[in-house]
């Protein structure tokens, strides 16, 4: 993986040491895989309470190229920022609630949790969250991978949606390269129901100006949260300043489990609705006050094309 890790994994940056930025994602190959039944009921109540944030996994790697494990079970603590920075939970209600949701899957045999968001799309099937919370960088794909929108406190209102296909970049797929830390999947219907045509979705856009305000949304596990309720954050973008990545920064205190989570450019909180032009990735170790999203530009829109279709 690139010097930046998923959300909140911990590693030091070097003083003084900048990498130039990669350029903008452009046209690119797409990785994709067909997902496998879930056996059925395997996501029990005692499952789902049990689930780590996905971003507990696996190795980290700073500037410096030393590395070492994180220990799955045990959550990086954060202290809750203040100001511009703090998130709220979501209220007001709208198309927000029912489009976003939580991601319960398995990686390399441990349950873990993420967020969502169902987008408008072609096959009316599509949900947008983190590469990382679909593939593992280089390694193993998700399994047990289901979506539940609308998710509130064990509640599943509008039932739960197991992945059919998985879509990722070419450049996450081959190097965790976060730029490119997109993940698009295909869920089955539900009793023959599409799932945008139970909850609804939101636009998607690709190659919008950088720099505008947005909203971001999640279901953040780690303390002060619980993953239990949806939570949010909003604010302008800025580029990330250590040039690690092509991706965008928002001042923000979610935590791990708000991975792949929707950032919605244009959002009206009086209808829940916007334009999805990022998600959730990671944050610096040494700056918890900010979290980084992909920029969506011409290589997200040739994944989303080709997830649409599926």
């Amino acid at each position: 993986m690139t010097p930046s890790l998923p959300l909140l994994a911990t590693f030091s940056i070097v003083t003084g040491l900048l990498i130039a930025a990669p350029p903008s994602p452009g046209g690119i190959d797409i990785v994709e895989h067909a997902a496998a039944d879930s056996p059925g009921g395997y996501w029990t109540p005692q499952r789902m309470a049990a689930a780590l944030p996905i971003d507990l996994l696996g190795q980290v790697t700073d500037v410096t190229g030393l590395t070492g494990a994180l220990q799955p079970g045990r959550p990086q603590h954060q202290r809750r920022a203040t100001g511009e920075t703090a998130s709220a939970r979501w209220t007001a209600g709208g198309q927000v609630v029912r489009a976003t949701g939580r991601v319960f899957l398995t990686m390399n045999g441990s349950d873990f949790v993420c967020s969502a968001s169902s987008v408008k799309s072609a096959n009316r099937d599509l949900v947008v969250t983190a590469g990382h919370c679909v593939k593992d960088g280089t390694g193993s794909w998700a399994e047990n991978w289901t979506f539940i929108p609308g998710y509130e406190a064990g509640r599943e209102p509008y039932g739960s949606y197991p992945a059919r296909r998985m879509f990722v970049a070419g450049p996450w797929s081959r190097s965790g390269d976060d730029s490119y830390d997109v993940g698009m999947v295909v869920v089955a219907t539900r009793a023959g129901r599409h799932l945008a045509d139970v909850v609804g979705e939101q636009e998607i856009g690709f190659n919008i100006p950088r720099g505008r305000p947005v909203h971001g949304f999640g279901y953040p596990a780690d303390p002060p949260y619980d993953g239990e309720r949806l939570m949010y954050c909003a604010g302008g973008t800025k580029p990330d300043p250590y040039q690690q990545t092509y991706d965008q920064g928002l001042r923000c205190d979610l935590t791990a489990g708000a991975s792949g989570g929707p950032w919605l450019t244009g959002f009206d909180p009086a209808t829940g609705k916007g334009v999805l032009t990022s998600v959730s990735s990671f944050k610096y170790s040494n700056d918890r006050t900010v979290m980084y999203g992909p920029y969506l530009g011409s290589a997200a829109k040739t994944l989303y094309q080709t997830a649409e279709r599926a």
